[in-house]
């Protein structure tokens, strides 16, 4: 007799961790393809976790900090109590994985943009942190 195997649908934690993923990856310039590469698995299931397709499991989760050269946490950060909201249905029994709704980026989010993105990169590419140091003074003296 074949059991009948409920799926659990991603969430918005889900979605959220996705975003992170793709974050850090477009930070670094690492494509889904060397991204998959580095973890053995293929691009496509990489767009899934970026899109929440699918959920990722842990160790998965930590295979990918590890080839983004990131602590787990990084995925994590933003996901606070004040910035949720209870959704779902109590009587659930997926009711705990609902339970919170991570809020959504403001449209004038600086991190959001491919340029601030560039940058960052760009910023981490330099040689040293002498160099950091004058392009940070330059640019603090340039926004003032």
């Amino acid at each position: 007799m074949a059991m009948n195997k409920k799926t659990v649908a991603p969430n918005m934690v889900d979605a959220y961790i996705g975003q992170r993923i793709r974050l850090r990856r477009n930070i670094m310039a690492i494509t889904q393809k060397d991204l998959a590469g580095k973890c053995g698995i293929t691009f496509q299931q990489i767009q899934k976790y970026e899109t929440s397709g699918n959920r990722i499991s842990a160790s998965r989760l930590f295979q990918i900090a590890a080839a983004l050269e990131t602590p787990v946490a990084f995925f994590f950060a933003g996901l606070t109590p004040s910035q949720a909201s209870p959704i779902g249905d109590a009587d659930s029994p997926y009711a705990a994985s609902k339970r919170f709704k991570v809020a959504e980026p403001s449209e004038n989010d600086p991190m959001a943009s491919n340029e601030t993105l560039k940058l960052i990169n760009l910023y981490w590419k330099l040689p040293n942190d002498e160099m950091r140091k004058h392009i940070m003074a330059l640019l603090e003296t340039m926004g003032s």
